[in-house]
């Protein structure tokens, strides 16, 4: 983890509704930022998902031969 993910966060800065007023480089810096926020919440849902199924392991008392 990053010592980053730690600190607070502003959020992502919406884009206008009207995108033709942004210039290219305007438009690649925001996909950019998003892009990052995406792949900054995938992992975030990785790590949940890593640490529920740990708790699912711990906390299934299935009994041997208990298919149910």
């Amino acid at each position: 983890m990053d010592d980053d993910d730690d600190k607070p966060r502003r959020p992502v800065e919406a884009l206008p509704a009207d995108l033709s007023a942004l210039s290219v480089n305007e438009l690649e810096a925001a996909i950019a930022r998003l892009e990052g926020e995406i792949a900054r919440a995938r992992a975030a849902i990785a790590a949940k998902r890593s640490v529920r199924g740990g708790a699912d392991a711990l906390f299934s008392f299935k009994a041997k031969g208990d298919d149910a």
